[in-house]
């Protein structure tokens, strides 16, 4: 009888055990083929660029981010540099001012414009980059620049000052509206505000690739922070930066929200090269 009870409160002690831990996540491959994190990341080492796209409000991406960008900075080969949609272009200079000591956190605090969950989500990169003399580039579009676009077209562009200009590539912005991405951007938006939407998007798609581009030396592995958007089914940002350099190995990520993450949901296949899932109840952290 003793050995019943025994055996009894051993078996509820696993079912608690299963109950009270469960899976925050799982990584699988472009085919849904489930993968391990710790033999996935080893590909990443290889790659001239990461293009983590992540769930701007999802705690396990960013507790992910930081995972990754601790391993990279301890094991690649290469000297890191990091990016974020987070800073927009002209940011660029108080984000410096910042990385290279001589502002003080006060002072940066008050002089840029953060997300609502900068300090929980970004702030520990950009801290890390700090301490360890990571460059960090803002790499976003001004915001209002990308709305310019929205509410009067590409075209209004031409009428800002050089001094605007210099945060945005120049010439006439590539766009190919065949894109997956952006054809279903403009169906969920049911044709409000039309194309200029869209371009709106890839403004910030094509600045943030040019600035990934032109940040980005022989040496050097650079290891951007985006919406999952941005690169999904290696377009936006992927798309603009093959155009400006088919050399370049580019590793995209996405990250998904699903009710079970035991499988990987058949409408996230192909959204990138490997993609993160989650369970839709994770918290949040805004």
């Amino acid at each position: 009888m003793e050995n019943k009870l025994i055996a009894l409160a051993f078996s509820m002690a696993l079912m608690v055990s299963a109950w009270a831990q469960p899976k925050a996540s799982a990584w699988y491959t472009s085919e849904g083929k489930e993968v391990k994190y710790e033999k996935f990341k080893k590909d990443l080492l290889n790659a001239d660029v990461i293009l983590f796209g992540e769930l701007h409000n999802n705690p396990i991406c960013h507790w992910l981010q930081w995972e990754m960008t601790e391993f990279l900075a301890r094991e690649s080969e290469k000297d890191l540099v990091f990016g974020m949609e987070m800073f927009e272009a002209d940011q660029q200079l108080v984000l410096n001012e910042y990385l290279s000591g001589m502002m003080s956190e006060r002072s940066f605090n008050g002089q840029t414009h953060f997300w609502p969950n900068y300090k929980t989500d970004y702030k520990p990169i950009v801290e890390f980059a700090k301490e360890q003399s990571i460059p960090v580039i803002a790499s976003n579009v001004p915001r209002r620049y990308a709305n310019i676009v929205y509410l009067k077209g590409y075209d209004a562009l031409d009428s800002l000052p050089d001094a605007a200009k210099q945060y945005f590539p120049s010439g006439v912005m590539p766009m190919d509206t065949n894109l997956r991405s952006y054809r279903e951007m403009y169906e969920m938006g049911m044709g409000h505000g039309g194309w200029d939407m869209v371009k709106a998007q890839a403004l910030k798609d094509w600045t943030m690739a040019w600035n990934i581009e032109r940040n980005l030396n022989e040496n050097q592995q650079f290891l951007h922070f985006h919406g999952s958007f941005h690169s999904m089914y290696r377009e936006g940002i992927t798309w603009y930066l093959t155009q400006m350099n088919p050399e370049l190995k580019i590793i995209v990520i996405a990250s998904v929200e699903q009710t079970e993450i035991d499988t990987l949901d058949e409408e996230h296949l192909g959204e990138a090269d490997y993609i993160l899932a989650i369970p839709e109840t994770m918290t949040k952290t805004h």
